[in-house]
């Protein structure tokens, strides 16, 4: 037994199977042990502040200093006009709270093993030094840091007059008619969100236009704050409070179309990053059919959704869209003799016939929390918006077992990883084998626009070099390679919408007998293959050699 497993045994008195189980599970699935041993209800996170701080021999940060910064204003005002307001963001960013600036900077954390705490610990000038807090100590600071509770942090940063002339600026023609202006070009180049970011001396403006964002105009510096105070007040946003991140919501007619734009709120370097999200009501179509995916996969999906009960979880990164498909899916399920309540954060889009709940994570109302009340609400059909942690999961995974058909999205890269997240957030291995009928792994490639691509000479090189020749034998295709030229239908770009590449993996017996392998993953992922279904890269070159995509286009995305 290794020195820091006996402490586990020694002084935290945790059961010495217990930390041999926890030591196996980290072998096949990686994980910090004493994170493990704690969602295994071996070992009290109360104890996490004195293990930390003897393996990593640091200090623990005295109540005394904690309650000073809470009851004593001077000394939180000091604390406060020591610390420039970028140190201050990225402190936050990393869940590093400030207690004391001397020669070092002292600051306190929970957790110290992050790569991320690390390295800023190694590199950041002035030098940090760091103190571990228990979860109750840096609760209570973290509330009077989001909280402003001292008189300064709570105030407004501008006079009155400063606010009154910032609402005038925001008001005149100048920076009504610049910002419909950037609004309506975007909308008309098809752009998914706007940046508008405070960038060498100046305002820069990025549109994401098929989830590649493109550098679209420069504004004075002088029109930023302007147009950034007019965002804040048309989405119901504090126009002094410039330190903290903000989010809103705007309702806008722009071009003839109504228009709900999301609006969020960053303080940088140089003022405020703002990006707008668009959401147009009228121009969507939840429908299985358009997604793009294979006719064996979508035949496949469309039996699996069919379902009584089970989980069906989708996978990939942010923009991956999962929620678009998780849509579609609902809306082929959505009669009037089944009852489907949806679980968000935040409900972008509304859908007629189906009952969607906002979640609320200022007030406690977490995906966990609304998913305890979805349950008795007698749904036939759940979508939990994102399983974040066990406590969701594990009522997600045992609601499917009770007699739902529940929907829901997990941060991996492909389909398979889903199992291992899942155990690595503490789900038991069982469940997971009850549960889950199938994961679909999903990205978005952009689509060749139609009017300009033309045959791609190269292509059937790169094609040999991936070893693709046998997706042309099995599903009957000629390849027929294409590449993107650029006309004025899709703004010069070559590309115009995307498509969905898919992974599907069903998880039948034959896969759950796998589970608790130490090479899990690569025995999946082989049994899939087996199966007759694709990955990631091989589903998006049969949609390159149907000329629907490029190549490099498909390697870029899911290479």
């Amino acid at each position: 037994m290794t020195d820091v497993n006996a402490l586990f045994v020694e002084q935290f008195r945790v059961n010495a199977d217990d930390v041999n189980k926890a030591v196996q599970f980290q072998s096949r699935n990686g994980g910090q042990l004493e994170q493990i041993l704690v969602r295994m209800g071996a070992l009290s996170s109360e104890f996490l502040p004195d293990y930390y701080s003897q393996v990593y021999q640091l200090e623990r940060v005295s109540d005394e200093t904690i309650e000073q910064l809470l009851d004593d204003d001077a000394a939180w005002q000091a604390l406060q006009e020591q610390l420039p307001t970028p140190l201050r963001v990225t402190l936050r960013q990393h869940q590093l709270l400030p207690v004391a600036v001397g020669e070092s900077l002292t600051v306190i954390c929970t957790n110290p093993t992050t790569p991320a705490i690390l390295e800023l610990v190694a590199n950041q000038q002035p030098q940090l030094k760091l103190l571990i807090a228990s979860d109750e100590q840096y609760g209570r600071l973290q509330n009077r840091y989001e909280q402003g509770q001292a008189p300064r942090e709570a105030s407004s940063n501008l006079s009155v007059l400063e606010e009154d002339r910032l609402r005038e600026l925001a008001s005149e023609a100048p920076t009504v008619n610049l910002l419909n202006a950037l609004i309506a070009k975007a909308l008309r180049r098809r752009a998914s969100d706007m940046h508008i970011e405070p960038w060498k001396g100046k305002g820069r403006v990025r549109y994401r236009i098929d989830g590649v964002l493109h550098e679209a105009d420069f504004i004075p510096m002088h029109m930023v704050l302007p147009i950034v105070t007019r965002l804040k007040l048309l989405s119901n946003m504090d126009i002094a409070e410039k330190r903290r991140p903000q989010d809103g919501k705007i309702e806008l007619r722009i071009d003839g179309m109504n228009v709900d734009v999301r609006v969020s709120a960053l303080p940088v370097g140089e003022g405020e990053s703002v990006v707008m999200r668009f959401l147009l009501q009228d121009s969507l179509s939840y429908d299985v059919k358009v997604l793009g995916i294979e006719a064996d996969v979508e035949q496949a999906l469309l039996h699996d959704i069919q379902a009584t009960s089970g989980v069906v979880l989708l996978t990939g990164p942010t923009g991956s869209g999962k929620t678009t498909s998780l849509y579609s899916f609902l809306s082929r399920r959505n009669d009037p003799d089944v009852k489907i309540i949806t679980i968000e954060d935040p409900v972008e889009y509304q859908l007629d016939g189906i009952n969607q709940v906002q979640v609320q994570s200022d007030i406690g109302f977490t995906f966990a929390n609304a998913l305890r009340s979805v349950v008795r609400q007698d749904p036939d059909i759940i979508m939990v918006g994102e399983i974040r942690d066990n406590e969701t999961a594990s009522i997600a995974l045992q609601s499917a077992l009770t007699g739902h058909l529940v929907f829901s999205t997990l941060h991996t890269n492909d389909a398979a990883s889903a199992y291992t997240r899942l155990l690595d957030l503490g789900v038991e291995e069982f469940l997971l084998a009850a549960a889950i009928k199938v994961i679909v792994a999903q990205r978005l490639a952009r689509k060749l626009c139609p009017h300009c691509k033309t045959a791609d000479p190269d292509a059937t090189e790169h094609y040999h070099k991936l070893k693709m020749e046998w997706l042309a034998d099995r599903f009957d295709v000629k390849p027929q390679f294409m590449q993107a030229v650029g006309c004025e239908k899709c703004a010069h770009t070559g590309y115009q919408g995307r498509v969905a590449l898919i992974e599907y993996m069903r998880c039948d017996d034959d896969l759950t007998q796998l589970l608790g392998s130490s090479d899990f993953l690569q025995k999946a992922r082989a049994l899939n293959r087996q199966k007759g279904f694709r990955n990631l890269l091989e589903d998006g070159i049969l949609k390159a050699m149907r000329g629907e995509t490029t190549i490099q286009e498909v390697v870029r995305v899911a290479g």
